[in-house]
């Protein structure tokens, strides 16, 4: 019999451990907890252990056999997690001062999970990266203390063996997989100094060449670090809170690219806007990026963060890797619409587009082939309930809770990389008892005026299909250099420029031809009779040459200077100021 993945649902009815495929009923092992208190679930790294908190007790069970193996006295938890290999257990609960202003009670406890005992207490204040870290085999486990990270070894937590100081050590992340392990740290820059993110070598702290690779940027109020699984490089993506331009309330990002080796790079997107979602796919190799005011793209980099396949533009703001890496789903959800788009990324092929609307949570099954989507509160308030489906696009199983009740999570039950083993990608829908899920079709709002006339197609942009990246195989041995490119691609514009005069001198002129994206600078300047004009626009494209140039260095292998590359990013502006002066807006 193969492994089942049970979904644990947690809201106001309760909390309660549902089978998953193929079966989808309620287990029968697991005794429903039906208070309507249930703060916090957590499951062990391999899925064997099962934790949560009812406002009374911390419970332990063993998922199998439903055992109760620990019951701790902690009514105010609403934080737990496991060790990776099971042997701690921690809670966090809210951090209160006593009365008279003094020191309040430890709130962060690491629990034996064999004996019950607990092994140490903490201050914790901040709800926001509460849980100590450890690494996979638990050698190490680290916390951030007022700016530096504490390291204990062996879950000796009595001595701290190491401590990594900086001025303000703001975050950390641990390396994944085996040692030695890896550190990257985040130090927010102040007083006009750049923040920087500096990948260690655990112990290796001291000194200024102990670092392993150093990136710092003017550009982050806040950043996230994702490490891939090898361990081998750190994709940053920094923030700031306002966007200086205004042209975003997302405030500004930047995408970097951190390797253990030293090497780094700003990742270029090719689109202005917000960067919504970076992910790494599971072989390490390859990272997928969403991004770009909407209608957004979507884009897989290599390790030298050269595109390889370009997903277009569209509704989306996320992207999840199956377990094994062989299927990607872009998906759009919050404010969009739950479009999903299934693509098997060893072919780069669209497989399904399922749509699961107002969903506030998608997850990938451990087995590779189904996913969960779920409306929960305090998100939506309204139609809480989950769906399972197959990625093939098939709606296999749909819950939705009672309409004065509410749903606040579900997930599925983890199991470690191996357990199940990678399937061949189906195309061909998997059957289903349920009716395919048929979104209805939003109509478009028309103004009274137009309610009866006929209904004219009009795009407020242009979707950009999806394109592969990877130079083409065969044809030529070697990659075209940089300037082959460039002229083939002058070449290509020509000759649609020469079409495009072909068909407008058989065409009346019915609307403006659309502004090309062959290089401006090869038109002769048109003058529009004002001279303070021109000079602006003789200006712009100046600046554009000079960034055309300096991107062709960039090619050539040249290293930039920082001003360099920053006048690299204005680019996308420029274009629009002098696309808006030519049109005299």
């Amino acid at each position: 019999r193969g492994h089942l993945c049970s979904l644990p649902v947690r809201g106001s009815e309760g909390l309660y451990m549902v089978n998953g495929p193929p079966s989808f009923t309620e287990s029968t092992a697991f005794q429903r907890d039906s208070g309507k208190n249930c703060k916090a679930v957590a499951f062990s790294k391999d899925g064997s252990l099962f934790a949560w908190c009812n406002g009374e007790k911390v419970n332990v069970v063993n998922v199998t056999s439903a055992e109760l193996l620990r019951s701790f006295d902690l009514p105010k938890a609403v934080c737990l997690q496991f060790s990776p290999k099971n042997n701690v257990l921690a809670t966090w609960q809210a951090y209160t001062t006593a009365k008279d202003g003094s020191a309040g009670v430890p709130n962060l406890q690491l629990h034996d999970v064999k004996t019950g005992k607990c092994l140490k207490s903490f201050i914790q204040k901040k709800m926001q990266n509460w849980c100590p870290c450890w690494t996979d085999d638990e050698s190490l486990c680290a916390r951030n203390v007022n700016n530096e990270v504490h390291f204990f070894e062996n879950n000796d937590f009595g001595t701290i063996a190491n401590k990594l100081h900086l001025q303000k050590v703001n975050d950390f992340v641990l390396s994944p997989g085996a040692q030695p392990t890896k550190v990257a740290v985040y130090v927010p820059g102040s007083k006009g100094a750049p923040s920087f993110v500096r990948l260690y070598q655990y112990p290796n702290f001291s000194g200024p060449q102990s670092a392993l690779a150093n990136k710092s940027f003017f550009k982050a109020d806040k950043v996230t670090m994702l490490w891939n699984k090898k361990a081998t490089a750190v994709l940053v993506i920094a923030s700031t809170e306002v966007d200086k331009t205004g042209a975003s309330y997302y405030g500004e990002q930047t995408l970097h690219y951190i390797a253990t080796n030293g090497e780094s790079a700003v990742v270029q997107l090719p689109k202005g806007g917000p960067i919504y979602d970076v992910v790494w796919s599971p072989n390490s190799v390859e990272f997928c990026a969403v991004y770009g005011f909407m209608p957004a793209k979507a884009t897989v980099f290599n390790l030298k963060c050269d595109p390889v396949f370009d997903f277009g533009t569209g509704p989306r703001n996320a992207a999840y890797y199956s377990p094994h890496g062989h299927i990607l789903v872009l998906a759009g959800f919050g404010n969009l619409r739950g479009q999903m788009e299934v693509w098997d990324v060893k072919n780069y092929k669209l497989i399904s587009k399922p749509v699961a609307s107002d969903s506030t949570y998608f997850a990938w099954c451990p087995d590779g082939e189904h996913i969960v989507t779920a409306t929960c509160a305090p998100r939506l308030r309204v139609s809480n309930g989950y769906k399972i489906w197959h990625y093939t696009g098939s709606l296999l199983h749909s819950y939705e809770v009672a309409s004065n009740e509410e749903m606040w999570q579900v997930s599925w039950q983890p199991f470690l990389d191996g357990v199940f083993p990678a399937k061949a990608v189906k195309y061909q829908a998997v059957p289903s008892e349920l009716p395919r899920a048929e979104p209805k079709p939003a109509q478009a709002y028309r103004p009274p005026a137009l309610r009866n006339k006929p209904v004219t197609a009009s795009k407020l942009h242009e979707d950009e299909p999806p394109q592969n990246m990877k130079p083409p195989v065969g044809g030529s041995d070697k990659p075209l250099s940089k300037t082959a490119l460039k002229n083939q691609r002058k070449h290509e514009a020509k000759k649609a420029a020469k079409q495009e005069a072909k068909a407008d001198a058989n065409q009346e002129p019915a609307q403006p031809p659309a502004p090309q994206s062959a290089p401006r600078s090869a038109a002769p300047a048109p003058t529009s009779g004002d001279p303070e004009l021109d000079k602006k626009i003789k200006n712009l494209r100046k600046k554009l040459k000079a960034i055309e140039q300096l991107k062709e260095q960039a090619a050539a292998g040249k290293q930039l200077e920082k001003n360099q590359l920053e006048k690299i990013q204005k680019e996308a502006a420029l274009l629009q100021e002098l696309e808006n002066l030519e049109l005299g807006l």
